[in-house]
């Protein structure tokens, strides 16, 4: 469903499991930092929410959105970490760059949970605009970085 549709940060939280002893990674994209950071604060104070410990969430940084799924990975492949969450955005610009990023980023996250059959989630943001992107960074469509931490942790029910 498309985000104008649907609010990022509404979700049902009825059947949370308990992720007081979960690890997880934010990957963040420094490229279009502000948005990413809106992000980042989004799914860390979900997570959060939810009983997450602040110990056990860790941030690392990739320069561009491209880099999501080798940053992804270089956490995945710990034993430390249960689940992890990649941020960033995509601008759609002149040239088709936007797409080549976006199906690369995505394939590639897929391709890191399946490796090492743990959650790995995609919260790329992408848009045509920056105020579309901003809208989806804690605006009028609600924060992408919100839905990405409730799905990694509805994910973690598959684990137990």
């Amino acid at each position: 469903m498309a985000s104008a549709l649907k609010n990022l940060s509404e979700y049902n939280s009825d059947s949370m499991p308990d992720i007081s002893g979960k690890r997880f990674g934010l990957v963040v994209a420094e490229w279009n930092k502000e948005i990413t950071d809106a992000l980042c604060k989004g799914a860390y104070e979900t997570l959060l929410q939810h009983g997450a410990k602040p110990d056990n969430i860790y941030r690392n940084t990739v320069p561009g959105s491209f880099e999501l799924t080798l940053g992804s990975q270089f956490l995945a492949q710990s034993n430390e970490i249960d689940a992890v969450i990649a941020l960033g955005v995509v601008i759609k610009g002149e040239t088709k760059h936007d797409d080549y990023i976006c199906h690369a980023v995505a394939h590639g996250l897929t391709q890191v949970g399946l490796k090492f059959n743990k959650p790995v989630i995609f919260g790329l943001v992408t848009t045509n605009d920056e105020q579309q992107a901003w809208d989806r960074a804690g605006g009028k469509h609600g924060n992408k970085g919100v839905e990405a931490a409730a799905t990694a942790i509805q994910m973690l029910k598959w684990l137990d």
